[in-house]
């Protein structure tokens, strides 16, 4: 059975379970005024009609008590709507002891703030309506659960220093994209760097790139390009990919020194 057809299931049966203030089982009407929501949009959810709107997991956990299940099926039916090397990317991504991030164009999506996250996704999909560029935006925040677990990764991102400066969002939106990034900078276990423009070519320039490391100290590479993405795996390619991170670590601004050029760029916005 599907994630998306789990949670169409264990909504319906949570709600009938339920003992409402009448004393029977909680209709479709009163959930969705618990949930802040409409009764049509529980209709759907329960017969698997559309995308599930984001902030609803979360508050279905609330109300019925269910430790996180809605929002881990939530997540897995996020996962389930990305090919399967997205999806094999992702499981990697949560057991990860460590993620190395490299970018040279945007934001890497484990540290995008919403606002950020929906420019991004709006450009890329114009007509996408809203509620699905919300699903997608709840998906990549999603992934960013991982950083406030009990033993979250080592992470490591470095940032061309045009993704500091490029205004691809409205200032607002800006300014709080660099301020979670001083935010995650002064974490025991993110460290971000950003690379000077005058930066010598390197192996790594062609895109975006993620090292991730398992619990077992197996480390996959992952490149991304438009609507493609490649996993390596093969050990002497990976260790080629990790040497040429740490020379990109070196050659970038301390993480004081990225520190204050990301202030310096909010102080223009």
């Amino acid at each position: 059975m599907s994630p998306r057809q789990l949670f169409a299931d264990e909504l319906k049966s949570a709600r009938q379970l339920y003992v409402s203030g009448l004393g029977g089982p909680l209709s479709q009407t009163e959930l969705a005024r618990k949930a802040r929501t409409s009764k049509s949009t529980i209709s759907r959810l329960e017969n698997t009609a559309g995308p599930i709107p984001p902030e609803l997991p979360a508050l279905f956990d609330q109300i019925f008590k269910t430790d996180g299940r809605f929002k881990r099926l939530y997540e897995e039916t996020a996962a389930q709507s990305f090919p399967e090397l997205y999806r094999r990317r992702m499981a990697f991504e949560r057991a990860a002891v460590s993620v190395w991030e490299w970018s040279p164009t945007i934001v890497p999506g484990l540290l995008q703030t919403g606002g950020y996250a929906r420019t991004l996704l709006r450009a890329g999909d114009p007509r996408a309506s809203e509620q699905e560029i919300a699903a997608q935006v709840g998906a990549r925040l999603a992934r960013q659960d991982i950083l406030r677990g009990s033993a979250p990764p080592d992470v490591r991102a470095v940032l061309c220093e045009s993704v500091i400066k490029r205004r691809i969002a409205p200032a607002d939106v800006m300014r709080d994209q660099l301020a979670a990034l001083l935010a995650y900078g002064e974490g025991r276990t993110t460290r971000i760097q950003v690379l000077p423009l005058d930066a010598e070519a390197h192996l790594l320039i062609d895109g975006p790139t993620s090292f991730l490391t398992g619990p077992n100290h197996v480390t996959m590479v992952c490149v991304e390009a438009y609507r493609t993405a490649s996993i390596i795996e093969d050990p002497e390619h990976v260790r080629k990919a990790a040497r040429a991170y740490d020379d990109l670590t070196g050659e970038a601004l301390s993480a004081r020194d990225s520190a204050d050029l990301i202030r310096d760029q909010m102080e223009t916005l």
